[in-house]
């Protein structure tokens, strides 16, 4: 049985993955109407990842005896001028993320919950490496700036991202 404060924080996050979501469908949808696919593309399997993560914590709520109580989801944003100032957001967005997790982490700690601690730290590899690819894309589109072909082949480079399930939700199949 999990306690009820990382019940509810759990919940938390559960609404917190979701909008991450939300974001990224949006994100993706602005790119799609400035006719970069590729971008469109990256964004698109972001949002799956972020609703695989709120999967993940609803099915290990469920799990532990615990109740999902979904919540409206808040607005996001709906227009970025470039991707460059969309993987900007994106850094800061998971940053923030990467504190949420890390406070729901040390509260399972708090909570003295080891299965919890444990499910936990995949979310806090996982946070390493969405700050780490936004960063990256950072980079790339600090160094190719305003040039055309540059923009043009980036947008052909995320065109190439696939979407596959986190290791957490294929567990046994």
């Amino acid at each position: 049985m999990i306690s009820k404060r990382l019940e509810d924080a759990i919940n938390a996050q559960i609404n917190a993955e979701l909008w991450s979501a939300y974001l990224y469908l949006s994100m993706g949808m602005n790119f799609e109407a400035k006719g970069m696919p590729g971008t469109a593309n990256w964004f698109r399997i972001q949002f799956k990842e972020e609703q695989d993560h709120a999967t993940i914590l609803m099915n290990y709520l469920n799990s532990r005896g615990g109740r999902v109580v979904l919540k409206p989801i808040e607005g996001v944003e709906t227009e970025w001028a470039t991707a460059l100032d969309a993987f900007k957001d994106t850094l800061k967005h998971e940053k923030v993320v990467t504190g949420l997790i890390n406070d729901l982490y040390f509260l399972s700690e708090e909570e003295r919950d080891p299965a919890t601690r444990s499910m936990l730290q995949w979310f806090v590899d996982e946070q390493v490496e969405e700050e780490e690819t936004a960063q990256q894309f950072i980079d790339k589109y600090v160094m190719i700036g305003d040039n055309g072909y540059g923009l043009y082949e980036m947008d052909k480079e995320l065109a190439t991202r696939t979407y596959s399930a986190p290791a957490p939700l294929t567990k046994g199949e």
